[in-house]
C-alpha cells in the first residue's frame, strides 16, 4: 500500500516532465515528426490519471482533511456505473470555482473517481437556472428531446445551495424530470423559500445540519408525498466534544459562525454523501 500511494503521487511530476520532453520534442522535429509527436502528446493527456484534490500541492491542508476519507476510498470500475449527472450549489456568495470550498473539490473528486461515467458540475445559488439548462442538455440523446425517464440526477448543497437545491428540484417537477437524490448540508433558506418540503419527483433526500451559529440548519425535511419520496433522515451533527479543521476560511467566519463552516468541512459527512452518490450511480435505471 505504501508503495502504491508513494507511486501515486509520483503521477503528476511524471506527467510533467513526460509532457515537457514531448513539448521539446515538437519544436526539433521535422513536420511529419511532429505530427507523430502531437498525436503522442494528446494520447498521453488522456491516459495518465488526473490529479485527485488530495494530490494536488495547491489544496489548503483543511480541505485535505475534509476530504481525506472520500479520496481514501478504492477506484471504481465505471463499467458498473450508468449514467449519473451530479449538481452541486454552492452557498452564500461563493463563485462557482472558488476551490476554498469543499463543495468544488468534490466535484473534482467525482470527475476523478469516475471519469466521463458521471456528469458533474457546480454553480453558484443565483446560477440555478444555469443548472437546471445544464441537467436538460446532459439529458439529450443525440440532439433529441432529453431522455427523462432514464434521468438519475443528485443534488447536494451547502446553506443557501442546499435550500436552492430543493427550488432546483421543484423546478425539474414541473418539467416532469425525476431526481434520484437531494443531500441537503446545513440548509439555510432565503426569504420566501421553503427548504423542508422535498417535492414528489424526489425519490430519496437527505438532511445533514448542526444548530449552533448565525445561521443554523434546517433541522427537518419532510416528503410532499411519502408515497413517492424516502426521507433517509435527518442527521444532527454536533461539534462540542471535537474540532473540524476550518482554516481555509475566514478569520471572522470562523468566529461568527464556526460550526456552519465544520459541518461543510467535516470529513464523516463528505464520506456519507460520496457513498449515497455512488449508490444511486450503481443502481439500475
Amino acid at each position: 500500500m505504501k508503495q502504491e500511494r508513494t507511486i501515486r503521487n509520483r503521477s503528476g511530476p511524471l506527467r510533467n516532465n513526460l509532457l515537457f520532453l514531448l513539448c521539446l520534442g515538437l519544436m526539433l522535429a521535422s513536420p511529419a515528426q511532429a505530427q507523430l509527436l502531437s498525436t503522442a502528446s494528446t494520447g498521453l493527456s488522456n491516459t495518465l490519471p488526473m490529479r485527485g484534490p488530495c494530490d494536488d500541492p495547491s489544496t489548503h491542508v483543511a480541505l485535505k482533511e475534509a476530504l481525506r476519507l472520500v479520496c481514501s476510498r478504492e477506484p471504481i470500475d465505471t463499467g458498473e456505473i450508468s449514467k449519473t449527472i451530479v449538481v452541486g450549489l454552492l452557498g452564500g456568495f461563493v463563485k462557482h470555482d472558488d476551490v476554498r470550498h469543499p463543495e468544488v473539490l468534490f466535484a473534482r473528486y467525482l470527475r476523478m473517481q469516475y471519469g466521463t461515467a458521471i456528469c458533474v458540475e457546480v454553480f453558484e445559488n443565483r446560477q440555478w437556472k444555469k443548472a437546471v439548462d445544464y441537467i436538460v442538455e446532459q439529458l439529450r440523446v443525440d440532439n433529441n428531446a432529453p431522455d427523462k425517464q432514464h434521468a438519475k440526477i443528485v443534488l447536494y448543497g451547502h446553506s443557501w445551495g442546499a435550500a436552492q437545491i430543493v427550488v432546483l428540484a421543484r423546478e425539474l417537477q414541473r418539467q416532469a424530470i425525476p431526481v434520484a437524490l437531494t443531500i441537503q448540508i446545513d440548509s439555510v433558506k432565503k426569504l420566501g423559500q421553503n427548504d423542508r418540503t422535498i417535492p414528489a419527483n424526489v425519490g430519496k433526500a437527505v438532511n445533514f445540519y448542526q444548530r449552533r451559529g448565525l445561521t443554523p440548519g434546517q433541522s427537518t425535511i419532510v416528503a410532499a408525498d411519502s408515497e413517492r419520496t424516502v426521507i433517509l433522515g435527518n442527521f444532527p451533527m454536533v461539534y462540542s466534544a471535537h474540532q473540524i479543521n476550518c482554516d481555509n476560511y475566514r478569520r471572522l467566519s470562523r468566529w461568527l459562525n464556526k460550526a456552519h463552516h465544520q459541518i461543510e468541512n467535516d470529513p464523516e459527512v463528505w464520506d456519507r454523501i460520496a457513498f449515497l452518490i455512488d449508490s444511486v450511480a450503481r443502481s439500475p435505471r
